[in-house]
């Protein structure tokens, strides 16, 4: 598979790659637990069929110490044992905020859950980090991205400030 566009060649996309990337910076330096971050976004890329981030985010996560078993139930968490009741409030809210289009939003059942597990400012990551994950998906999706090739870091430079 080849991609239809190149978005590191495009100038123009590699500037607003280079926001949206700061944005993910900004997000790993706040308290939301970066286990939670890398699990939200490999369910919201299983959701979305983004196979680019899929590969990106397990490869880092996995870099990062994330045991297999784990990142190979995420698409199952409901029935995993191996998430906490706060990584199991993270994944609902990520798919309710990824499938907005396929009910009224986010409920208040599953918001206030998450609130029981994370304070203000994560909340405010957790809910940025899903648009964000979204937006990079979206990206990938419509221009094919192809995946399986990723290596860890490998945009660590192209995309620094």
């Amino acid at each position: 598979m080849e991609a239809r566009l190149n978005l590191l060649a495009n100038p123009t996309v590699a500037k607003i790659l280079k926001h949206f990337s700061a944005a993910g910076r900004a997000l790993e330096d706040t308290s939301l637990p970066s286990a939670t971050q890398e699990l939200v976004k490999i369910r919201a890329s299983q959701i979305n069929g983004c196979g680019f981030c899929l590969d990106m985010h397990t490869k880092e996560a996995a870099a990062a110490g994330e045991p297999a078993v784990r990142l190979n139930m995420v698409a199952a968490w409901r029935e995993a044992t191996v998430f906490t009741e706060a990584e199991r409030a993270a994944l609902e809210l990520t798919e309710q905020g990824t499938r907005i289009a396929d009910s009224a939003g986010v409920s208040d059942e599953v918001w206030a859950n998450a609130a029981k597990h994370y304070d203000e400012e994560q909340l405010t990551a957790l809910v940025s980090l899903i648009a964000l994950i979204n937006s990079f998906n979206r990206l990938n999706v419509m221009v094919r991205q192809p995946a399986g090739d990723y290596r860890v870091g490998q945009f660590s430079q192209v995309l620094a400030d």
